[in-house]
């Protein structure tokens, strides 16, 4: 009865119907909530502005300072100089101590 380029013809001509009918309309909720995203994205930017106390844009501050070396300080505690490290081993050797 209908061959398949008649059912396709049909089938497009309904398509185009159904989106004539709802396509403003679904325009609209896509511009509305485009707006509302961008407002609630401009909000959230601000309110961490007021946190921070710096605007959201701007570096953080950078506050001059002496350097001292780890270890050199008036709280320094541990070892004068790192432990030496182990014997190197290959791959097949057994660890001397039995562990794997």
């Amino acid at each position: 009865m209908f061959g398949l380029g008649e059912l396709a013809i049909v089938l497009i001509v309904v398509i185009a119907l159904l989106v004539a009918k709802k396509g403003p309309e679904l325009a609209r909720s896509a511009g509305k909530a485009a707006r509302i995203l961008k407002a609630e994205a401009r909000a959230m930017k601000e309110k961490e502005t007021e946190e921070d106390g710096t605007p959201a844009g701007r570096a953080p501050r950078i506050v001059q300072g002496e350097t001292v070396a780890p270890g050199t300080g008036s709280a320094a505690a541990g070892p004068e100089a790192p432990p030496a490290p182990g014997p190197e081993r290959t791959a097949g050797t057994p660890p001397r101590d039995g562990k794997p």
